[in-house]
């Protein structure tokens, strides 16, 4: 079994927001979230694979994921 490409692209998505509090708190660091994008582009279950460190800025690399829009990964042509 093939797995579809794992190159979904990005469409016209809002920039990310940066919780004010954490910016006033000097909270900093990556997320890598890892994200299920359905068939129609949009997505359907999140998972951290690596925190921040800070719960807040986990949650808003969540929401952010979320509230995109994608590409769906494609099997030979095929949207999967």
């Amino acid at each position: 079994m093939e797995l579809p490409s794992s190159d979904a692209a990005y469409l016209q998505n809002p920039s990310p927001v940066y919780p004010s509090v954490s910016l006033r708190l000097g909270e900093q660091g990556r997320v890598l979230v890892r994200v299920l994008i359905g068939t129609n582009g949009q997505p359907e279950r999140t998972e951290i694979k690596r925190s921040s460190g800070f719960d807040r800025l986990d949650r808003a690399a969540i929401d952010y994921v979320m509230k995109c829009r994608y590409v769906p990964g494609k099997v030979n042509g095929v949207v999967q």
